[in-house]
């Protein structure tokens, strides 16, 4: 018994103990602490402070360089292994110059024969005609017959039948004589060198390729549904991506018809280019504007909630938070345009979504990029 109740002591001593600790935090939590609730302290948050600006909607197409002009030099006519090349990518050429030879030599020996051949015909066909002029004669004085004279006369035009014939295959030989000589059909550069000397070439095959560049065209395909919005004349902004060259220009050409396939139609730009500084075969962004520029307000795009042609934001007036919608005009390089917000507002970007309407907040500075800063950062056109 005596053990029990020494156990009953201890266990409300201990619970005494406790409650009088308790009792105590309590206490001095009342005295010193704050009993406002967390709700009503000012919730920390971010702000920026909206910028007047402008917008202008603008279109953005893929493109390619081109050059003027493009050949892809190589036999026509007959097959051959490559005798030599004299030049390399990159080497100027003038029309008319030697770029390559093929080994031709049983070309020329053919060539050579028909030749032969057409000088004996000739010959033959020349006595033939002197041979009927002269039974022609004797035939007025009684001592030809009219049949020796129309035999040989039929024999003289058979025989220049067969000389113009032998004529037109010696001209077909030169031909491919002269398709064993490689020139350049204009003035330009080499792009490329396909073949090396000792290599087999056919028709059609190409052993160089030559370019014009002093003119490049910009080529890109455009949705059918911006037909109109690229006819002729239409200023582009335009951005090279090789050497990253930003240049001003126009739509040159406009095709009539969309591509069956791929329902885009094509447009051309030309670019006079004396000096040769743009490569060809690279990549170009186009920009077209549309529309004039309308009033707009400029804001992060960390600023808002965006579903559609909505923006759903909060601003700050005072120590107040307001959420507001605002249309959305558009956006760049992670700004948005909008219309339906006071320049100079203060637009909260980070803590938007623990705030309600007339919530009190502390707003912090944040750092904003203006619209040329931003876009350069992005590496857009200014």
């Amino acid at each position: 018994m005596r053990g029990i109740s020494r156990g009953v002591v201890l266990a409300g001593f201990g619970v005494l103990a406790v409650t009088a600790g308790l009792w105590g935090l309590t206490r001095r939590a009342t005295q010193t602490g704050d009993l406002a609730p967390l709700s009503s302290r000012p919730k920390p948050v971010s702000v920026v402070t909206a910028k007047a600006s402008s917008w202008r909607g603008t279109r953005e197409y893929v493109g390619a360089v081109e050059p003027w002009v493009e050949a892809r030099i190589g036999p026509q006519l007959m097959s051959a292994y490559v005798s030599t090349v004299l030049v390399r990518p990159g080497a100027e050429v003038k029309r008319g110059d030697v770029l390559a030879t093929l080994d031709c030599r049983s070309v020329a020996a053919g060539s050579q024969a028909v030749e032969m051949q057409a000088r004996a015909l000739q010959a033959r066909q020349h006595a033939t005609a002197s041979e009927a002029m002269r039974l022609n004669w004797m035939l007025d004085g009684g001592f030809a017959s009219q049949n020796e004279v129309e035999q040989k006369l039929a024999q003289d035009a058979e025989q220049q039948a067969q000389l113009l014939a032998a004529k037109a295959r010696l001209e077909a030989t030169t031909l491919e004589t002269q398709d064993c000589i490689l020139r350049a059909p204009f003035d330009g550069e080499i792009a490329r060198r396909d073949l090396d000397p000792g290599a087999f070439v056919r028709p059609g095959v190409a052993v160089l390729t030559l370019i014009d560049r002093s003119t490049v065209r910009l080529v890109a395909d455009v949705p059918e549904s911006d037909f109109e919005l690229v006819r002729p004349g239409t200023a582009v902004r335009v951005e090279l991506l090789a050497n990253a060259e930003r240049l001003q220009s126009a739509i040159t050409r406009r095709a009539p018809a969309a591509d069956l396939a791929t329902r885009t139609i094509h447009v051309e730009l030309d670019v006079a280019d004396t000096q040769r500084r743009l490569p060809v075969g690279t990549t170009a962004r186009l920009f077209v504007d549309i529309g004039e520029p309308a009033p707009a307000v400029e804001v992060p795009l960390s600023a808002a909630t965006v579903r559609g042609t909505k923006a759903t934001l909060v601003t700050v007036s005072g120590d107040v938070a307001h959420p507001l919608e605002a249309k959305l005009l558009g956006e760049r390089a992670g700004v948005l345009f909008l219309d339906g917000v006071e320049p100079g507002a203060r637009v909260v970007t980070q803590g938007r979504g623990q705030v309600r309407e007339g919530d009190r907040v502390a707003a912090a500075e944040d750092r904003f990029l203006s619209p040329r800063h931003a876009t350069a950062a992005a590496g857009g056109l200014p």
